[in-house]
């Protein structure tokens, strides 16, 4: 199978000990792409400098995470100006992660909730699709949304936990739906469980938000305490196939042809 991880946090400081050690061993277990997350401002202008290092296997997002929603509000117009920066590049794809999180409210709700649309601004205004995060949060999550017309510009519910009803909201605003080890923890994967008969194969990408999400396997045998890399991305393939009943891959073409349509990258011709 030829994999494309289209959400990685590859410059978390957990990398970079061995950060071109875990790029070989992605390429070795078919990893052929990847999308390096930016969740803050430095963090973005760190992803699109290892998108810039190796643009044949990476491209990037730019996007400040829930959690540090405050970098906007108690900035916004260099919080603008830094990820315009960053968005203006081809090699970056998306804009986020973006969104809101209430399980932890490391950042105010209201905080969220104004970073969270001035990023969908952002995104309209560079013609970008978003990276989106949400946790504990649908209600207001899906209302924003709404109010910025993403079905207009396309996104990605990364990270996807949620069940049917979720599912079916992302679905009719023509969002993607992000799939992750989560998918192989008995322990708290029920509602997803649940979900995934209703997520087809045109709307699905895989991702394994590394350094997180450790897939529970077996198998799995991390090179540093419980971090998660793009490595085990079959393992999140091999499981959800068997839950949507099709090949490995086959559901492995669908997600490539997936990331084409929505982040225009990789090109078409880099198909499996």
């Amino acid at each position: 199978m030829v994999l494309i991880d289209i959400g990685v946090n590859l410059a978390d400081a957990s990398f970079d000990a061995d950060r071109d050690e875990v790029i070989e061993r992605a390429a070795a277990a078919g990893v052929r792409h990847m999308i390096v997350t930016g969740t803050g401002l430095d963090e973005s202008e760190s992803a699109l400098a290892l998108a810039e290092q190796n643009s044949g296997v990476f491209r990037c997002t730019a996007g400040i995470h829930p959690h540090l929603a405050t970098r906007w509000t108690d900035a916004p117009q260099e919080a603008r100006e830094r990820l315009g920066a960053v968005l203006g590049s081809e090699l970056a794809v998306a804009a986020g992660e973006c969104g809101l999180d209430y399980f932890r409210n490391l950042s105010p709700p209201d905080a969220q909730r104004a970073a969270f649309a001035g990023q969908l601004e952002l995104a309209a205004e560079h013609g970008k699709p978003v990276f989106l995060h949400q946790r504990d949060a649908h209600d207001d999550f899906l209302a924003i949304l709404k109010e910025h017309e993403v079905d207009r510009l396309g996104g990605v519910a990364h990270c996807f936990t949620g069940g049917p009803e979720q599912a079916e909201s992302y679905l009719e605003l023509r969002l993607y739906i992000g799939i992750t080890g989560w998918v192989l923890d008995e322990r708290r994967n029920h509602e997803l469980l649940k979900a995934i008969p209703l997520i087809p194969l045109d709307r699905v990408l895989l991702e394994t938000d590394s350094p997180y999400l450790l897939p529970r396997h077996p198998d799995v045998k991390p090179h540093r305490r419980r971090r998660n890399e793009p490595e085990f991305l079959p393992y999140v393939v091999r499981t959800l196939a068997d839950k949507m009943r099709v090949d490995p891959e086959e559901l492995a073409a669908a997600a490539h042809d997936n990331t084409c349509k929505l982040f225009g990258w990789p090109e078409p011709e880099d198909a499996p």
